[in-house]
Formats: structure tokens, C-alpha cells, sequence
């Protein structure tokens, strides 16, 4: 009896713990102002420094690994949102071969997009893959008016 116990309690534990990671996937997370995400745009890995477009007003990082299905959705989708918008560009970094850039980042699954501005400070901040409506309002902000994808 005792073991039947154990079993349904771990089965709901999962269960919740499940729900929960299913709930947050493709949620968006702005970068407040003055937090240590948004104001460490000089500690940002070599790697990270180089995607990040200049020229472009939001560069989306997605950071990926070679393993990961749900990564190859979200390139599609972050490519189509910047396909459509002049001043967004997107990039990928696979942090199965840069583990160091996944580490600095915080990144604890992939995939994780992060959103900089040309500066290099964080916008915000995807985990899973974006639902793309919701990424273009979240990027509203941050763009022309005559542009926004």
C-alpha cells in the first residue's frame, strides 16, 4: 500500500510540475530597466556581441542546440518575424558548441531567444518557442512605427 502511495504522489508531482513548464513555454518575459540583464551590455559574451546587428534596432539570439526539435520552430518563426521588419534581425547561437555563452546567459533549456536592443542591453526574453503574434506586440515598443512587422 505504501508503495501505491509513493507511485500516485510522484505521478501528480510530475503531473503539476508538467503543467507548469507547459504553461510558461513561447511566455515572454520583458528585461526591466536597470535590472542585471538589461544594464550588463559590455559582459555580454564575445559570441553574443557579434550577432548582435548595429544596424538593426532589435536583434533577436536565439540560442539553440543541435538535439532540439522545438528549435527548429522557433528559427522558422524568428526568421519570419524578422523577414517582415527591416530593423529586427535574428541569429542563432547553438550553445551545445559555446556551453559558456548558455552559462553567462542564464539559459537552463533551448530554445531561449533574447531580444537586444543595438546597444546590447536586453529587451526580453523567450523560453520555448514564441508565439509569434505575441513576440510582434512585445517588440512594438522597441520599433519605427512605419516598420513593426
Amino acid at each position: 500500500m505504501t508503495g501505491l502511495v509513493i507511485t500516485l504522489v510522484i505521478f501528480a508531482v510530475g503531473t503539476a510540475i508538467g503543467l507548469v513548464l507547459r504553461a510558461r513555454d513561447g511566455s515572454i518575459r520583458l528585461t526591466r530597466p536597470g535590472s542585471v540583464r538589461s544594464s550588463a551590455a559590455a559582459d555580454l559574451p564575445a559570441p553574443v556581441m557579434r550577432a548582435i546587428d548595429p544596424e538593426s534596432r532589435i536583434t533577436l539570439v536565439q540560442l539553440s542546440s543541435a538535439a532540439c526539435a522545438p528549435c527548429r520552430q522557433a528559427h522558422a518563426r524568428l526568421s519570419a518575424a524578422a523577414e517582415h521588419s527591416p530593423e529586427v534581425h535574428h541569429a542563432a547561437i547553438d550553445i551545445t558548441e559555446r556551453p559558456d555563452v548558455g552559462s553567462a546567459l542564464g539559459v537552463l533549456r533551448t530554445p531561449t531567444t533574447v531580444a537586444y536592443d543595438s546597444t546590447g542591453t536586453e529587451v526580453l526574453r523567450v523560453t520555448g518557442v514564441p508565439d509569434t503574434d505575441s513576440l510582434v506586440h512585445a517588440l512594438r515598443p522597441h520599433l519605427s512605427p512605419a516598420t513593426e512587422p
